[in-house]
Parts: structure tokens; C-alpha cells; sequence
């Protein structure tokens, strides 16, 4: 049995989805284009804040909240016509996570290069 490692499932994943800054994601938010999807933990927010504006979903919750028809989803919670802009700590949960929203049909996603590390250092504004 052959296992993939977690790095060669990231690096598949940044080939195929679409990856911009913490610049262009602010331009973004800022034109009101997006949501913008925290994956990070419900403890990684207590210690380290959460984005403003940002909308938190739990990395092990993304797909069953976005869907439709699972008994999970959060119905008005996300404009489903926006770009999905996805971010964790550094950058590869959401690229696994965009590969995902992809597959399940999903257009407009994107992950955020470096993740909230990025974010912070850009000038977003952690409450």
C-alpha cells in the first residue's frame, strides 16, 4: 500500500486552484467580491484573534456546511454567488480545502498565499 504524504496532496492541490496574496484578497473583501472563509480551528482564533469580516468555518465542517443538502448547511450564512476566498494559519488547509469546494462544483475559490501568518502581517485588521 502507497500512501500519499500530506505535502504531495498540498502540491496537487496549489496546481489546480487558484492562489492570491493577502493584498489582492483586502482588495477583494474591500469591493465587497468575496467571502472570506477562516478554516483555522476554533482554538487557533482564541489565542490568536479572528479577521474581521471573516466568516469561520471549521476545516472538518467546509464541505457539509456548503452543501445544499446537507443537514449541516448554513443557509444565508455565505452569498453563494461570491468568490470563496479561503485562509488558515498558513496557507495548507486552504489549499486542500479549495481543491475540495472545487470538486464539488464550486467556480469562484481561492486561498490566500501564507494563510492568517500573511494577513496579519498585511494589515488586516484581528479583533
Amino acid at each position: 500500500m502507497t500512501i500519499k504524504s500530506s505535502q504531495s496532496l498540498v502540491k496537487e492541490a496549489l496546481a489546480q486552484i487558484k492562489t492570491i496574496s493577502s493584498d489582492e484578497a483586502k482588495k477583494k473583501i474591500n469591493d465587497k467580491e468575496c467571502n472570506l472563509i477562516d478554516l483555522r480551528d476554533i482554538r487557533e482564533l482564541e489565542k490568536n484573534g479572528r479577521v474581521e469580516n471573516s466568516i469561520h468555518i471549521p476545516r472538518g465542517m467546509l464541505e457539509f456546511w456548503m452543501d445544499p443538502e446537507s443537514a449541516y448547511f448554513k443557509d444565508g450564512k455565505i452569498d453563494m454567488n461570491k468568490e470563496m476566498v479561503l485562509f488558515c494559519a498558513g496557507g495548507l488547509r486552504s489549499a486542500l480545502s479549495a481543491k475540495s469546494l472545487q470538486e464539488m462544483g464550486f467556480k469562484k475559490v481561492s486561498h490566500i498565499d501564507g494563510g492568517f501568518a500573511s494577513m496579519r502581517n498585511n494589515g488586516f485588521k484581528i479583533t
